[in-house]
């Protein structure tokens, strides 16, 4: 991966753990990610949030200000709505004005993948000025790690355990979300925070819906030690289970990191959640992976007349 520049490393910190400190579990990849994303999307900003992983961390009492001590605005909505109510919040704030404002949802897997979907693809299709952002733990794991249709195949949740892990695949919520023509999609992740960055202050340069994808690697959930959330989160890149990759206006996709092509075993060997599975079964997860890597690369070769 190319070397981000310094202009990229914001060092402002915006979550002040001196102030009390959040309730998330330990190791928990979304804190980490929420950090890097102020860092770059600074104090012009108002959240909108579904119930999911971020309630303890959001709620804490002054944890997440501005450099003058105001609280960062932070608005709750039911579980279904995030997206529509960001939609109507962002032209409140035109009608005013004020649009150096950027309206930002932050929610989970649950509210993306599955519950809120509809509003989501809705607001997408309206291309909202927004910027959305999953933080994905592939899981309900908030209410104890049940299955969501980001959970992958081959794991257990406490819906499916063992010997009924889930047998379906992964939603490929990016891909979804690309085929919807917005003007921006990202994946990104923890262990390279200075990519996650940079796509975070290439997304508030852009106007209209914006997506971005963030892989959060549950230690709860996922059933590994509270210190190994950098470790997941890089091998899930290397391994092609989770590639870093950027998609423009729905056809021009860039792939921001080459994997070093890690064995997919050395990413679920590590997880309780992948246990029970047989060499025969991992090989499948391998197989998985290679297919969709070599999808992607193939889209990546394509550019527009103009840039031919």
């Amino acid at each position: 991966m190319t070397e981000t520049p310094l202009k990229y490393r914001n060092k402002e910190e915006y979550i002040q753990p001196a102030r009390g400190g959040h309730v998330a579990c330990p190791g928990c990849a979304m804190v980490l990610a929420l950090r890097w994303f102020m860092r770059a999307i600074g104090e012009k900003v108002t959240f909108v949030s579904a119930p999911g992983c971020i309630m303890p961390v959001a709620v804490t009492p002054e944890l997440i200000t501005k450099h003058d001590g105001e609280y960062i605005p932070w608005l709750w909505v039911p579980f279904g709505s995030a997206a529509i109510c960001a939609g109507g919040l962002k032209a409140a704030f035109m009608a005013r004005g004020e649009t150096e404002i950027e309206v930002v949802v932050w929610v989970g897997d649950g509210a993306t993948f599955d519950i809120g979907f509809g509003g989501l693809s809705g607001a997408a299709e309206r291309n909202e000025d927004i910027i959305y952002v999953c933080y994905d733990n592939e899981g309900y794991q908030n209410t104890g790690n049940q299955r969501s249709s980001a959970t992958p195949w081959g794991a257990i949740t406490t819906t499916n355990p063992i010997p009924a892990p889930k047998m379906e695949r992964k939603k490929a919520i990016t891909m979804l979300m690309a085929e919807h023509a917005v003007p921006y999609v990202a994946t990104a992740t923890v262990s390279y925070p200075d990519d996650l960055i940079r796509k975070v202050q290439k997304a508030r340069n852009i106007s209209g819906f914006r997506f971005l994808h963030i892989l959060t690697p549950c230690p709860t959930g996922w059933m590994f030690p509270s210190q190994w959330t950098v470790k997941l989160s890089r091998l899930a890149v290397e391994t092609k289970i989770f590639p870093l990759f950027e998609v423009e206006d729905g056809v021009v996709f860039t792939i921001n990191k080459e994997p070093e092509g890690i064995p997919v075993e050395e990413y679920v060997r590590i997880q309780g959640r992948y246990k029970h599975l047989t060499s025969e079964q991992i090989a499948k997860l391998q197989k998985d992976a290679d297919e969709k890597w070599d999808r992607l690369r193939w889209l990546a070769r394509y550019k527009k007349p103009s840039e031919a």
